[in-house]
């Protein structure tokens, strides 16, 4: 029997790149794997355009792809996690030391709509006391999904000759959440700096404190490859474990990444934050992280409801105690 022809378009990290070389293969499925895009493009050109059969996609966009009744599904694949509190940029002149001095602010966001802006939103809210309602919103970027902001809430899109990362330098924002390392903070700009001056701290306490490692991204699947050939779902599923298997192993060699102590972060990772901080499935640690971001993309006026996870994620149970093959 000939294998189904999918593409797939994904980030080319460690744990999902033995897919693209084929050291992993999908069982049935001869997959075209693409990688050269930046997420934000791929994840509009999967929700708007349906270019891909399955794509590694926005988490919070996904959410509000399935409130509109969207033709997509999701494997509770998440190949992108990332803490938060260091994506929180400052004008350094303009008095702001702690998140409360936010309030009343202008403040940038690449897109409202973006995983990690959402995730920082919340945060921002729920642990420091800054209601999204009591700041200036500015966007970059038009959304992935497009949406009427809810009542309350002030959000303006900048022109397009003009960049958040500029504006926040030259004083035209105060502040700015992005998901991005910024150019003014590559660029050393003595303009701009963190809001938490030692975010790593602050992502250990956070971390201990919810156990949440933020999910950013989930891997969606058109609805209609789904319901034509529904064992497609659970092969990519074990395709992606494997790959972050062969992954995780190859980061064991130190020769592999240009860091000086990459075994020593290893060894930091496994002790704060378990074996598999990378964890797939519905766990009861992934469905609390998950139902956090859906929470605050409720809250924020984004979705109109609370969606089961059964809604949100395809059923890859092969039954109870099956699964394991034995020879």
């Amino acid at each position: 029997m000939k294998n189904i022809q999918l593409t797939l378009a994904v980030g080319d990290y460690e744990i999902t790149r033995p897919l693209k070389d084929g050291t992993v293969q999908a069982e049935g499925i001869d997959l075209t794997v693409l990688t050269g895009m930046d997420s934000i493009t791929r994840h509009w050109r999967f929700l708007r355009n349906k270019e891909f059969d399955a794509a590694e996609v926005s988490g919070s966009s996904y959410i509000v792809a399935r409130d509109r009744g969207m033709p997509l599904r999701a494997i509770p694949v998440f190949p992108h996690r990332r803490f938060r509190h260091g994506f929180i940029y400052i004008n350094k002149n303009k008095g702001i030391a702690k998140p409360t001095d936010l309030i009343g602010r202008k403040v940038g966001v690449k897109a409202y709509q973006v995983t990690a802006v959402l995730w920082l939103r919340g945060m921002l809210e729920h642990e420091y006391g800054v209601p999204h309602t009591s700041i200036d919103w500015y966007s970059d970027l038009d959304e992935d999904i497009d949406f009427t902001p809810p009542k309350g809430l002030r959000l303006t899109r900048v022109p397009d000759d003009k960049s958040v990362e500029t504006m926040l330098a030259e004083g035209e924002l105060d502040a700015l959440l992005h998901p991005d390392i910024i150019e003014p903070i590559v660029r050393k700009d003595p303009r701009v700096g963190r809001l938490f001056e030692n975010p790593k701290a602050a992502e250990i306490e956070y971390y201990q404190r919810t156990g949440i490692f933020p999910i950013m991204h989930v891997v969606g699947i058109k609805q209609e490859i789904a319901e034509r050939h529904p064992w497609i779902p659970r092969s990519l599923y074990k395709a992606f474990e494997q790959a972050k298997a062969v992954g995780m192993k190859r980061m064991r060699n130190p020769r592999v990444a240009p860091l000086a102590w990459c075994q020593e972060a290893l060894e930091e990772q496994e002790r704060l934050l378990g074996p598999d901080p990378w964890v797939y499935g519905l766990t009861p640690e992934n469905v609390k992280n998950y139902s956090t971001l859906m929470q605050y993309s409720h809250e924020q006026g984004l979705i109109g409801r609370m969606i089961p996870m059964e809604e949100l994620f395809l059923d890859l149970s092969e039954g109870r105690k099956r699964g394991t093959f034995r020879t």
